[in-house]
């Protein structure tokens, strides 16, 4: 991780004004409804976090002095938002599940597998994939930060950069499957992976049963983000972390 240099302090100290001053704008509009009702808590006078405050006062600021394109952030976010993600993710997995083949180039050179379908970029060179089985599941970790497959998962969640699933995902795996829901046999064996920022994985998760007369298609649509991390599988009805 970059170390902070001595002379960001000033930066800092900006955008921490800043960031006060955008507060100071959100919570405009709501100061005589405020006033009126003192003694109420409404959730549409919540003040973004500090961190939301920080990217949008850095934001305002480079575009102001002309540094950065407004139009062209939009166009990164959108890309990543409805090009780049899950669904990208999905199609590697169900072509890996309807072609025997694939999925042998996917487990022996995960990167060419994928770059095979388009999905290459920053972020995504270096790829490993990770097949669960009936005995063997696999969960996705960064430790150090947040490094993860964008070109194929999109945006890495909240929940994956915080600071519990960083250290308990290693300390008590089992545990934090079940708070996702996801309860395993004693005998399946929990392997957990630790991204860096040279090797990313994804996770190749068990075809579920009833899928066999499906199409490729029918399949991507099952595929959730969580279960290409490792916190859930693939079910028939799939609910929560969709692609």
């Amino acid at each position: 991780m970059a170390k902070v240099k001595k002379g960001s302090v000033g930066r800092r100290g900006f955008l921490k004004g800043a960031a006060a001053g955008a507060a100071a704008l959100v919570s405009e509009p709501h100061m005589a409804h405020t006033h009126a009702h003192q003694d109420h808590v409404h959730e549409h006078q919540a003040v973004p976090s500090d961190l939301t405050l920080r990217v949008k006062a850095l934001e305002s600021l480079l575009v102001e002095k002309g540094i950065v394109d407004r139009a062209a952030l939009d166009a990164v976010v959108d890309a990543y938002e409805t090009k780049i993600g899950p669904r990208n993710g999905a199609r590697v997995v169900a072509r890996a599940w309807v072609d025997p083949a694939y999925r042998k180039r996917l487990i022996a050179d995960a990167s060419s597998a994928i770059a095979e379908l388009g999905y290459v970029g920053g972020q995504g060179e270096d790829m490993v994939v990770l097949e669960n089985s009936p005995k063997v599941h696999n969960l996705v970790v960064c430790t150090l930060c947040s490094c993860y497959p964008w070109p194929i998962l999109g945006l890495p969640p909240v929940w994956y950069k915080s600071a519990p699933y960083r250290s308990r995902a290693v300390i008590d795996p089992r545990g934090v499957l079940r708070e996702f829901g996801l309860e395993l046999d004693d005998d399946v064996q929990v392997r957990v992976w630790d991204s860096t920022a040279e090797v990313r994985y994804l996770v190749l998760p068990e075809r579920p049963a009833g899928s066999e007369n499906m199409n490729e298609d029918a399949l991507a649509a099952l595929v959730t983000r969580d279960s290409m991390v490792g916190v859930a599988k693939v079910t028939l009805t799939p609910a929560g972390g969709a692609a």
